[in-house]
C-alpha cells in the first residue's frame, strides 16, 4: 500500500468522517449514526452475526483492486466506503462489479443461513423450530433476515466521475420496455466536483473541507476565495491536510508540532501548470488501459458462465493471479 492510499485509508476511518459520509448519502446531512455506535470491521475479513437464533455466525470476505477501503457496522447495516483516488482508478464497470461483489454475498448469507439450520436440526436444538415443506426445501426460513450492505464510493478527483453509475447506463440497449424488466443497480457516489456547495454544506467534519479544497484544486482563484472566506481552514486537522495534499498535489507548510494547520497561510504553488500537465496525461493512459482490462474480463466472464464455472469467477474477483490464469486459459490476450 502507498504512502497516498496510507493517508487516505486513515483518514477515512476517523469514525466522525465515516459517519458524517453515510449519513450525508442516506439521510441528507442528519445526524443519524452515531460515530460511538460504530465499529470498525477488517476489510479483508468481515463476520457479520445473523441468522434466526443468532445460530451461525457467516464468514465475508471483501477483497479488492481497490486499496482504500474502510469498513464499520452498527445495529442496522454494514457501512463499506470505498475511496477512488483518480480518473486513473476508475473502473469502467463498477456496477457489475459491485453487483456481483453483492450477490454472491447475499447468496453465501444464505447458504450460512441453510448449513445453521441444518446443524441445529441435526443437533436437535430446542430453539430451532420445525420448518414447513417450503421452508425445508429453501433452507430460508420465513423469519430469516438479511443483514444489508450499503456501499459509498468516494472519488477524490476534481474532474466528473465519466464512468457508468448504473448497470442500465452498461447495456446496449435502450429500449424502455425492456430497461422496465431489467433490474437496475446503482452506485452510491460522492464526486466533489460535481456537488453544489449546498450538497457540501451537507457535511459536518471536515470532510466538507476536504471536498471543497479538492473541487476548486483545479481553480486558483475560486480556491484562494474558498479558504479566505471559511474560517475552518483556520484550524484544520492535519490528517485532513495531507489528505488535501496528496489528492491535489499541492504543497501545504505545516508546524512539526501543531496538530492543526492555517491552510490560508501554508498553501504554495497553487499554479503547477507541469504538474496538471503531468496528471492529464498519466489519465488519458489509464483510461485507455482501463477500458481494454475491462473488455477481457467481460470476455472471462462469458467464458466461465458458460461453462458453469462459478466458483472460478467468485475467485477470479479477488486474486488477479488466479484471474490471469483464467485469462491465459481462455487465450484472451
Amino acid at each position: 500500500m502507498g504512502k497516498k492510499d496510507i493517508i487516505t485509508k486513515e483518514y477515512m476511518e476517523d469514525t466522525e468522517v465515516f459517519a458524517d459520509v453515510f449519513n450525508h448519502m442516506i439521510y441528507k446531512g442528519e445526524k443519524v449514526i452515531d460515530p460511538k455506535n460504530l465499529k470498525e470491521l477488517d476489510t479483508a475479513n468481515v463476520i457479520i452475526p445473523y441468522g434466526a437464533d443468532g445460530a451461525d455466525v457467516p464468514y465475508q470476505k471483501y477483497r479488492d483492486v481497490f486499496k482504500i477501503l474502510c469498513a464499520m457496522e452498527d445495529e442496522n447495516a454494514v457501512y463499506l466506503l470505498l475511496g477512488v483516488e483518480n480518473q486513473s482508478n476508475v473502473h469502467y464497470a463498477m456496477p457489475v462489479k459491485n453487483m456481483v461483489y453483492d450477490s454472491l454475498e447475499y447468496a453465501a448469507q444464505v447458504q450460512k443461513v441453510e448449513a445453521s439450520h441444518k446443524k441445529a436440526r441435526k443437533e436437535k436444538d430446542p430453539k430451532e423450530k420445525k420448518p414447513d415443506s417450503a421452508e425445508f426445501l429453501s433452507g430460508f426460513y420465513r423469519e430469516d433476515r438479511l443483514l444489508p450492505i450499503i456501499t459509498v464510493v468516494v472519488y477524490f478527483g476534481a474532474d466528473s466521475w465519466d464512468a457508468p453509475r448504473s448497470l442500465h447506463e452498461m447495456l446496449i440497449v435502450q429500449d424502455e420496455s425492456i430497461l422496465s424488466l431489467v433490474p437496475d443497480y446503482r452506485i452510491n457516489l460522492i464526486a466533489p466536483g460535481e456537488m453544489s456547495e449546498e450538497e457540501l454544506e451537507l457535511f459536518t467534519s471536515n470532510f466538507r473541507e476536504v471536498m471543497q479544497f479538492i473541487k476548486y484544486s483545479k481553480d486558483t482563484e475560486k480556491l484562494s476565495q474558498l479558504v479566505e472566506e471559511n474560517t475552518a481552514f483556520e484550524t484544520m486537522d492535519r490528517k485532513a491536510v495531507r489528505v488535501m495534499e496528496e489528492m491535489t498535489g499541492m504543497k501545504i507548510e505545516k508546524e512539526v508540532e501543531e496538530e492543526k494547520v492555517n491552510v490560508c497561510k501554508a498553501i504554495q504553488g497553487i499554479e503547477e501548470k507541469g504538474r496538471i500537465a503531468g496528471l492529464a496525461e498519466g489519465r488519458a493512459a489509464g483510461l485507455a488501459e482501463g477500458k481494454e482490462a475491462l473488455e477481457r474480463e467481460q470476455k472471462l466472464t462469458k467464458f466461465l458462465l458458460c461453462d458453469n464455472r462459478i466458483d472460478d469467477l467468485k475467485r477470479a474477483l479477488d486474486d488477479s493471479a488466479f484471474r490471469q490464469k483464467l485469462l491465459e486459459e481462455y487465450g484472451i490476450d
